[in-house]
């Protein structure tokens, strides 16, 4: 523990007792969001993805450790384990470096080598690695070996059977396969040819080469998807002539009669044994950095999706468009819920356009609609163009949004849909699910699997279970900073409250349903199987508007409480004057008289006393409403119209290794290149400047209306 202790505490900048803390936190069952909200005194502040970091990298050397020890219980039951090779697996920093300390001594298939000893022939091939100066002539020696009996006809045969077990004890050196591995890092190219000369996505791949150390990671993964198909063929390619060398001089010992011969077996090694090894081993390194890569780039898009700012307290309308099945409509009030759904025609000719205008007018009117959400998918332009009519018709107070529909379809044909709405066929409910898109994104989106919204590259690509995970915990971080009320969130959105889990959320929607609304934080705990401990986990992120106790409805964890009522009653304030909003003079009361001081009276460190401060001046803030809103628009413009130098306000809709995808209002997205970017500085990746949600200036700087590419930059022309 002492080695993973100071190993973490070097790699993360951090002190060795913030890690031993968090790792023992991690140890005794706290999530993340808990130990990254109510326990920063035990880490410093820590954020979220500094504690998730840290955490996957203890897993990774606890994993470590264990390898270790496996191997060194392994070979020592082979009676061959030495205090200098002992030493090396506790050197090793990988898994990899232990892979090849274990190697030799790994039970092996049947090989040419297997066979050779199986005649015999391991003590010539001793003989001759070791390369003495008075080693006789390789020819000499393996004449003594013959043996019809075993199979060893000829002195060849002896030679040969010796180069294939010298062969696969050099292929075996771990500091043979060390440098090598070393040299292909730096010095291999990775090569693309095209299987044939059919067109596809992949032609920017058909005569490829990079050198690794200089791949992309969208690269990588457009090889790897290439080759799967069928289309490319792939390799990594290291200049041999500088690869033998460095092999020899690890194994060749000059001026000795077998030299030659063990030179020989080296090439042989190299070109039959260790290159194919380590180039797929190099193959599925490079791999697993390009899936690291863009499942780390997923998680930055997906959070500022799932954060993006609400538009609440509206009525709004949901339009999923459609040719053949018409576009489907629904109209959910303040909350969500279903008041009205109606299926019209617009794509059907101009008297059906007119019949729908003429129906979501009324819809619009009876229910008072001041929003439109329309989907972006099949007939949305179409959809569009109908919309801006309607708004014009209505002269205004009705505004429309663009939203992703990516993954409604996967959403209305689940269960979790089916139970929600069965009165609704599928593709109504996929209106209603864009039309809470636009009201709550957060709320509707975790309802559907992260990996069908949409903001990732080669998602079905990646290890799903590393994928899976890294997205839960993005969207577990994002439903916990902003909080949940308790009495109006479905079970999917509590699932992902810190501490809980389908069957807790499942269980309070139920108690609720049973027993009306939660009046108080503390009636969790007579939930089935909502022990303390899961108490102590989700209720400082569970609301309870309804509650007699304010404190109920902010972020102050329970536990917390009586450090609240403290501090209110050090700066002459009450629990009434927190629900009235009477608070102007806390923060400058609590710094007057000392924020450490006034902790340490109030019995908590001062980040959590801080943390309540903010927390009484605005009970049941959301985070979301500090960012700046979505772009509603009430006009529409075709690509048509698009013209070079055109100023545009647009929202990034995905950031990528090379660039980001521009929503401008034309139906197709615009791509700005990273090297279009505006920074200060040279941008290494888009993701540094830019985020999903973003609301930004750009400027047309192409436009191919056949293929549908539009380019944009960022910097004024």
């Amino acid at each position: 523990m002492e080695t993973i202790l100071s190993l973490l505490a070097q790699e993360l900048n951090q002190p060795p007792a913030y890690v031993e803390n968090v790792i023992r936190l991690i140890d005794e069952g706290n999530t993340i969001p808990f130990i990254a909200r109510y326990r920063k005194e035990l880490h410093g502040a820590m954020d979220d993805t500094a504690l998730r970091t840290l955490a996957d990298r203890l897993a990774y050397l606890r994993g470590l450790d264990k390898r270790r020890e496996e191997v060194r219980h392994s070979i020592d039951g082979q009676g061959k384990l030495t205090e200098a090779l002992c030493a090396a697996l506790s050197a090793a920093a990988t898994l990899a470096e232990v892979e090849d300390l274990y190697r030799p001594y790994k039970p092996k298939r049947r090989t040419r080598a297997t066979a050779a000893r199986e005649k015999g022939l391991e003590p010539l091939a001793a003989l001759l690695f070791a390369q003495a100066r008075d080693c006789p002539d390789p020819a000499a020696a393996a004449a003594d070996c013959i043996d019809p009996e075993k199979g060893v006809e000829t002195a060849a045969d002896a030679l040969q059977g010796a180069n294939d077990i010298i062969a696969e004890w050099i292929s075996d050196d771990a500091a043979v396969r060390k440098t090598l591995r070393a040299l292909i890092w730096q010095r291999g190219r990775l090569v693309s040819k095209a299987v044939s000369e059919e067109d596809s996505v992949y032609r920017l791949y058909y005569d490829f080469a990079q050198a690794v150390p200089r791949l992309q990671g969208h690269q990588i993964l457009a090889m790897n998807r290439g080759e799967r198909e069928g289309l490319l063929r792939v390799t990594v390619v290291t200049d041999r002539e500088l690869a033998l060398p460095a092999l020899c001089r690890g194994v060749v010992q000059p001026g000795s009669p077998a030299m030659e011969f063990v030179k020989a077996a080296a090439e042989d090694a190299y070109d039959r044994l260790l290159y194919p090894s380590l180039e797929r081993e190099i193959r599925t390194a490079l791999t697993e950095q390009a899936n690291e890569g863009a499942i780390h780039m997923f998680g930055l898009n997906l959070k500022p999706l799932l954060m993006q700012p609400p538009v609440k307290g509206r009525v709004t309308m949901g339009l999923d468009p459609g040719y053949r099945n018409g576009c489907k409509v629904a109209v959910v009030d303040s909350t969500g819920k279903v008041l009205d759904t109606a299926v019209v025609y617009p794509t059907f000719g101009e008297k059906k356009k007119r019949e729908a205008i003429d129906r979501l007018k009324q819809l619009i009117q009876r229910h008072g609609v001041a929003h439109i959400a329309i989907g972006n998918g099949t007939a949305s332009r179409e959809t569009e163009q109908m919309a801006v009519e309607l708004i014009k018709e209505l002269e205004g107070g009705v505004s429309y949004m663009i939203v992703s529909e990516a993954g409604a379809s996967v959403y209305s044909a689940s269960p979790l849909a089916a139970e929600e709405f069965p009165q609704f066929d599928v593709n109504l409910r996929s209106a209603v699910s864009i039309a809470r898109r636009l009201q709550d994104p957060l709320a509707e989106l975790v309802k559907i699997d992260p990996k069908a919204i949409g903001v990732g590259q080669y998602q079905h690509d990646m290890p799903q279970a590393r994928l899976d995970e890294t997205l839960h915990g993005v969207v577990e971080d994002c439903v916990n900073a902003v909080g949940v009320d308790v009495n109006t969130a479905s079970a999917p959105l509590l699932a992902q409250v810190a501490g809980l889990n389908q069957t807790t959320a499942k269980n309070i929607v139920a108690f609720r349903e049973e027993n009306g609304a939660f009046t108080a934080r503390k009636q969790l705990l007579k939930v089935p199987k909502l022990g303390p401990k899961t108490f102590e986990q989700c209720a400082g992120f569970l609301r309870v508007p309804e509650s007699g106790s304010v404190l109920d409805h902010t972020g102050v964890h329970p536990e917390s409480y009586g450090a609240a009522e403290a501090l209110l009653t050090a700066c002459c304030h009450t629990l009434d004057d927190v629900r009235k909003g009477n608070l102007s003079d806390l923060r400058a009361k609590a710094e007057s008289a000392g924020l450490d001081r006034l902790a340490e009276q109030c019995g908590v460190g001062a980040p959590t006393l801080a943390d309540i401060i903010k927390e009484l001046l605005k009970p049941g803030r959301d985070p979301r409403d500090e960012l700046p809103p979505p772009m509603l628009r009430t006009d529409v413009m075709e690509m048509k119209d698009l013209k070079p130098g055109m100023e545009l306000r647009g929202t990034v809709r995905n950031v990528i290794d090379f660039g980001a995808f521009v929503d401008i209002g034309v139906h197709q997205d615009g791509l700005v290149h990273i090297s279009q970017l505006n920074a200060p500085r040279r941008v290494n990746h888009p993701s540094e400047v830019l985020s999903v949600g973003d609301v930004v200036t750009v400027w047309v700087k192409e436009v191919d209306v056949p293929k549908k590419r539009i380019s944009l930059t960022m910097r004024r022309p």
